[in-house]
C-alpha cells in the first residue's frame, strides 16, 4: 500500500511515555484513566473548506472506530455560541479527551479551559488556540504552506512572463492563527519582490470567517481598484482562490492571472486542470488525522506521549508539545499525486469536461 505523500517532521513522534495523562496531578490521572475512554470532536463548518466534512470526519471516524473507542464528531458551522454548547455537552456526556478546531482564540480558550478543569485531556487540531491551555498541538507547518504559496505565485508569474506584476491578497481568516502564519510564509517570498520593485503590492484584504461569498465580493471590489490592473493573486486557500476565480471569469481574465489556492480540494484541482489556478497547496489530512487520533486515544486512556518536538505560543508563552507535518505544492503536472495518495477520488477530479484535461495530464 503506497504510504501517505507526507511526514512527520520530527523523529520518533508519538511515542508511548508514562501511562498517565497530561497536564493533571496523579489523582487526576488515575481518575481519567478509571473512566471509559471516549473522545469529542469539534470541527469548525462546512464551508470554508471541504476538508472538514470529506476529509478529517472521515479519517478520524475510521481511527476511532479501528481503536474501538467511543467517539462524538460535530461540527459547529462557524457558531461561536454553538461551538460551546458542543463542548459543555460532550464534557457533560464524559468524553475523556477533547480535540479542537478552534473558530476564535477566545472562544476555543474557553472551551479548553473549562475542559481541563473537568479533568478532560484536550488537543488543538490544526488550529494553535492562542492563549489556550491545550496539552497538545497537531497541525502542518503553516508557515511552510505560506511560503509554497508566495514562491508557486512568483513562478506562475515568471511563467508568464509577467513585467513588475500588481499582486492582490486575499487572506484568510482574521481570527485564525493559521491565516496569520500563511500570510508570515508568502510574505517572506514576496515582500522582497514589493521592496525591490520587481513586483507592486495590489490591494490587501483579510476575508472574515473564509467565507467565499464575502471572498468573491471583496475581489470584485479589488480589482475596481486596481482599475482591472492586477496580474496575480495570492489567495490563502481554494475556496477563496475560486471565489477569485469567479470574478476573473466575469471580466475575462481567467487563465490570464494566475491565482493560489490550498487544501487541494477537487474544485481547485479542477481549476488547475483547466488553466484558471496556478497552483494549491496538498496537506495530507490523512496524515494530520492520525497522528491527532493516535495522541487523542492515548490521552483518552490516560496515556502520555511524547511528540518530540513544540510550537511556542506567542500570547501564553507556552512550548507546547506539536506534531507539524509537511506540506506539499501542486501544479498542474503533478495533480495526479494527490489523486494517487488517495485523498480525492479520480471520479471527484475528472468527471465532465474534466475528462480529457485530467488524461492529458497523466491521470489513468
Amino acid at each position: 500500500m503506497r504510504k501517505g505523500l507526507l511526514t512527520i517532521a520530527a523523529v520518533g513522534l508519538l511515542t508511548t511515555g508514562s501511562m498517565t495523562a497530561c497536564g493533571g496531578d496523579s489523582g487526576d490521572d488515575q481518575a481519567s484513566s478509571a473512566k471509559t475512554p471516549k473522545i469529542g470532536v469539534i470541527l469548525p463548518d462546512s464551508k470554508s473548506s471541504a476538508r472538514w466534512e470529506s476529509a478529517d470526519r472521515r479519517y478520524l471516524e475510521e481511527a476511532f472506530k479501528a481503536a474501538g473507542v467511543q467517539y462524538d464528531i460535530q461540527n459547529a458551522q462557524n457558531d461561536k455560541t454553538a461551538f460551546q454548547t458542543i463542548a459543555d455537552q460532550m464534557i457533560t456526556s464524559g468524553v475523556t479527551a477533547l480535540m479542537i478546531v478552534n473558530l476564535d482564540s477566545g472562544t476555543g480558550k474557553a472551551v479548553l479551559d473549562k475542559a481541563k478543569s473537568q479533568g478532560v485531556a484536550t488537543i488543538d487540531y490544526d488550529r494553535l488556540t492562542l492563549g489556550g491551555s491545550a496539552q497538545y498541538y497537531v497541525s502542518f507547518d503553516n508557515e511552510t504552506v505560506g511560503k509554497l504559496q508566495g514562491e508557486g505565485l512568483a513562478k506562475c508569474l515568471t511563467d508568464q512572463g509577467a513585467k513588475n506584476p500588481v499582486v492582490a491578497y486575499l487572506n484568510g481568516s482574521p481570527t485564525d492563527n493559521n491565516a496569520t502564519l500563511f500570510k508570515n510564509g508568502y510574505d517572506s517570498v514576496l515582500k522582497p519582490k514589493f521592496d525591490a520593485k520587481e513586483y507592486t503590492k495590489g490591494p490587501e484584504d483579510a476575508v472574515p470567517a473564509w467565507d467565499n461569498t464575502q471572498a468573491a465580493t471583496i475581489f470584485e471590489q479589488q480589482l475596481t481598484k486596481a482599475n482591472g490592473k492586477i496580474d496575480g493573486v495570492l489567495a490563502a486557500n481554494d475556496g477563496l482562490g475560486n471565489a477569485a476565480i469567479s470574478v476573473l471569469k466575469k471580466n475575462k481574465l481567467n487563465g490570464k492571472v494566475p491565482v493560489t489556492g490550498q487544501d487541494a480540494t477537487p474544485e481547485g484541482l479542477q481549476n488547475i486542470l483547466a488553466g484558471d489556478q496556478c497552483m494549491t497547496v496538498y496537506k495530507a489530512v490523512r496524515e494530520e488525522a492520525k497522528a491527532a487520533s493516535d495522541l487523542a486515544i492515548a490521552l483518552a486512556k490516560g496515556e502520555k506521549k511524547d511528540t518530540g518536538q513544540t510550537v511556542k505560543d506567542p500570547e501564553g508563552g507556552r512550548d507546547v508539545p506539536s506534531v507539524l507535518l509537511t506540506p506539499k505544492a501542486i501544479y498542474k503536472e503533478n495533480v495526479k499525486d494527490v489523486i494517487a495518495d488517495g485523498y480525492v477520488t479520480k471520479e471527484e477530479v475528472c468527471s465532465g469536461t474534466y475528462a480529457k484535461l485530467c488524461a492529458d495530464a497523466g491521470i489513468s
